[in-house]
C-alpha cells in the first residue's frame, strides 16, 4: 500500500520510535494482567454499546485533540475515534462547502474533524484503521490535504484517563502516519464515487456509506517492514 520510496530517513526513523512507544505501553500494562481497553474501561462498571468512554471524551485543552472509545460494529471489541477542534488547526484550515448543514454543526462552538478510528480486539490490540462518513461521528469535513496537516498536530499529553493509553494513542497515529493519509485519500475517492451514483442524496448524510476505507493492521509486522526499509536506506 506504501510507496516506501517517498518516505525519508528522518520519517522512518520517526515512525520506529513511535511504534517502540507503542510496544513499551503494551510491556508496561502486560506487568499488571491489564491492556488498552482494560484501562479505558476500568472506571466503569458496565460497557454499553454506543455509549462514550470514558465519559465525556478526553480532550487536550493544550493540543486540541480529542478523542473516545465506543462498540457498534461486529468483529470487533470496540473502536477509538479520533478528533482535531478547529483551535488546534491552521487558519488556512476551513470545512468545505458541503450539501447541507446539520443542527450539530452550529449548535458548538468550534468546528471538529475526524481523524481516523482504530479498531481493537478483546485482548486489546488494534486490528484495523478506517475513515467513516460525516455522520457518523458529526464531524465537519476537510479536505485530504488539510487533515494530513492535522495529524502532526494530534497529540494527548494527559495522565487521565490512563497514561499508557494516551501514548500509546498518540504513538499509533505517528507511526501509521503514511498509512492514514493513504486511507483519506481512499475516504474521499469513495466519497465522490458514492455522490455519482447517489446524486439524489446528500452523500455526506447518507446511512448506507458509514465505513469509507479501513485497512487491517498488525504493529509488529508493519515494524518489522518500517525497519527492513530504514536499514536499505542505511545500506
Amino acid at each position: 500500500m506504501l510507496d516506501w520510496n517517498t518516505l525519508s530517513r528522518d520519517e522512518l526513523e520517526a515512525m520506529v520510535e513511535a511504534g517502540h512507544q507503542v510496544l513499551e505501553c503494551y510491556r508496561v500494562l502486560a506487568k499488571s494482567s491489564d491492556n488498552i481497553i482494560g484501562e479505558i474501561l476500568k472506571s466503569s462498571d458496565t460497557f454499553y454499546e454506543m455509549d462514550h468512554y470514558p465519559p465525556g471524551d478526553i480532550y487536550d485543552a493544550a493540543t486540541h485533540s480529542q478523542y473516545y472509545y465506543h462498540a457498534h460494529r461486529e468483529g470487533e471489541h470496540g473502536h477509538f475515534h479520533t478528533f482535531l477542534r478547529s483551535e488546534g488547526m491552521d487558519s488556512s484550515s476551513k470545512p468545505i462547502r458541503q450539501q447541507s448543514d446539520q443542527d450539530y454543526m452550529s449548535e458548538r462552538e468550534d468546528q471538529i474533524c475526524h481523524l481516523i478510528a482504530i479498531s481493537m480486539d478483546n485482548k486489546g490490540f488494534p486490528t484495523s484503521l478506517f475513515t467513516t462518513n460525516r455522520w457518523v461521528t458529526a464531524e465537519n469535513w476537510y479536505k485530504a490535504e488539510d487533515v494530513f496537516r492535522f495529524l502532526d498536530n494530534f497529540e494527548i499529553d494527559l495522565v487521565p484517563p490512563s497514561w499508557p493509553v494516551n501514548i500509546w494513542l498518540t504513538g499509533i497515529i505517528r507511526l501509521y502516519k503514511p498509512i492514514i493519509k493513504k486511507l483519506i485519500i481512499e475516504r474521499d475517492a469513495k466519497i465522490a464515487d458514492w455522490q455519482k451514483t447517489h446524486p439524489d442524496s446528500d452523500v455526506f448524510e447518507d446511512r448506507d456509506l458509514e465505513v469509507t476505507s479501513e485497512l487491517a493492521i498488525s504493529v509488529e509486522d508493519y515494524l518489522n517492514e518500517i525497519q527492513h526499509h530504514l536499514r536499505q536506506k542505511s545500506a
